[in-house]
């Protein structure tokens, strides 16, 4: 099996697959890529590469392959904090203890950071770091490495995921979504900017589209402040989580509608007449906009008022 249900990437599969066949893991290792480029992906198939014991690795066959791609296996701990965008620091520290309680079952024992870490976060982590137990491993991603302390990067082995080319990412999405016609596949391959994760986005996306998102295009396009005020003005009781999700489909709009202006054809027809109606510039603060009212959403600031601020922002 070894890396293949991997896309792209030849050289980091080779590299990785080398060094297994060699016995040279490393205890810590850095994945980076943009979101949807597979990180999660190149996880699970490194913690089951460490916990197999067949010869090419991971064989995807034997228990601990099975269970680590499962996400069943015990000795692979997802650290996670759902309720952050970051994972605390508290949490950060409990699996620091718990690196020192022996595998249950394979040979090694190793923690997954699939979301980001706060600087506290990284400090701590990197008191175990430093000396960690000889069957410990890390897997740490993220989509900045830059975002990462100097200390935590001096100390791990990085893996860099490429966006892939078309030829490889066509057959994939034709797979998964064979009823697509294909104009709207090779748009959604020119907005994913290579990466498979993303294309899937896109596509599942253009056939389900909220209310929410519906309007917002309407009023955009037909440049109605009173539609937008109505729209926004009902979004201001919504849970934090809800709202930035909603955002994030609206900033894909706007990014398909850019797509369209550069003369690509779009995933929807909202995003062609979005295109078609608002300048480049336009569209483009429009989704800086919305981008830094993401980013104000997952700190302190409420709902309401970045409802309010985006009603200033977008009219």
């Amino acid at each position: 099996m070894g890396f293949e249900t991997l896309l792209g990437n030849a050289r980091l599969k080779e590299n990785l697959s080398g060094s297994l066949r060699q016995g040279r893991i490393s205890h810590f290792y850095l994945i980076s890529g943009p979101e949807g480029s597979g990180k999660k992906t190149l996880a699970r198939l490194l913690a089951a590469a460490m916990l197999c014991r067949e010869g090419e690795k991971p064989c995807g066959v034997c228990k601990n392959c099975r269970k680590a791609l499962g996400n069943v296996h015990p000795d692979v701990i997802w650290v996670e904090d759902p309720e952050h965008k970051s994972v605390s620091v508290k949490i950060v520290r409990e699996a620091r203890e718990s690196i020192f309680i022996r595998p249950n079952e394979g040979d090694r024992k190793v923690y997954i950071f699939p979301q980001e870490l706060g600087t506290e976060g990284q400090n701590a982590l990197l008191k175990v770091l430093e000396e960690p137990p000889s069957y410990g491993a890390f897997l740490l991603l993220t989509d900045n490495p830059e975002k990462l302390l100097p200390t935590i990067r001096s100390r791990c082995t990085e893996l860099n995921l490429h966006p892939l080319t078309d030829l490889q990412l066509r057959p994939a999405l034709q797979k998964e979504f064979p009823e697509v016609p294909p104009d709207v596949l090779e748009a959604a391959i020119v907005r994913s900017g290579g990466y498979l994760g993303q294309a899937k986005s896109i596509l599942a996306e253009s056939g389900d589209i909220s209310p929410q998102t519906v309007e917002f295009a309407r009023v955009f396009t037909g440049r109605d402040s009173v539609g937008l005020a109505q729209l926004l003005a009902s979004m201001e009781k919504w849970k934090r989580d809800a709202f930035i999700q909603e955002l994030s489909a609206w900033s894909m709009l706007l990014r398909g509608a850019l797509v369209c202006r550069s003369g690509e054809k779009g995933t929807t027809e909202a995003e062609r007449q979005l295109g078609a109606a608002r300048s480049a510039r336009e569209i483009m603060n429009a989704y800086h906009k919305l981008q830094n009212a993401m980013q104000y959403a997952g700190g302190n600031v409420s709902v309401a008022a970045l409802c309010g601020n985006l009603l200033w922002q977008l009219r």
